[in-house]
């Protein structure tokens, strides 16, 4: 059966694009081998210098059946919309990125990226998933006219 073919609406598009261009330049200043925590700080510094919206090392409460079971927490939350988790290891596996789905389920949230920091050229690196379950879209799985509209990009101090 084939998958039903998800429209992200462009401002959300520009959101990824615009946490990528801050990655990719990271990775060309620092190249792979560091640890995690050094490309953390990084993306933080690319992403105040390109003025987005985001948390680092986000608290979310993790619900089962409606009861709190606790809390996950995420390298970057991206403007309410992409969650970030950053990686630096020899290869990801299916663990990793269903990790990552998870975590998208957990907060809520659409838009997923993970990004190995251990690769040569990080477009290597890049790994993009869609919760479609995401309270922005709307019943029939299409992103809502209120999160495609909202504002996503900080405006710079």
């Amino acid at each position: 059966m084939k998958k039903k073919s998800v429209e992200i609406p462009n401002s959300w598009k520009r959101v990824t694009e615009a946490v990528l261009g801050c990655a990719f330049r990271v990775h060309r200043e620092l190249g792979p081998g560091l640890a995690e925590v050094l490309y953390e700080r990084a993306l933080d510094i690319e992403l105040q210098e390109a003025s987005m919206a985001f948390d680092r090392q986000r608290r979310v409460t993790v619900l089962y059946e409606g009861r709190r079971i606790g809390d996950q927490v995420f390298d970057l939350v991206v403007a309410d919309l992409v969650v970030v988790e950053l990686k630096s290891i020899e290869s990801v596996s299916d663990h990793h990125l269903a990790q990552l789905t998870g975590y998208l389920r957990a907060a809520d949230l659409p838009l997923g990226l993970l990004l190995n920091f251990d690769t040569l050229s990080l477009r290597d690196g890049v790994y993009r998933r869609l919760n479609q379950h995401s309270s922005l879209f709307d019943p029939t799985g299409s992103p809502s006219t209120h999160s495609a509209n909202s504002a996503v990009l900080r405006t710079p101090q």
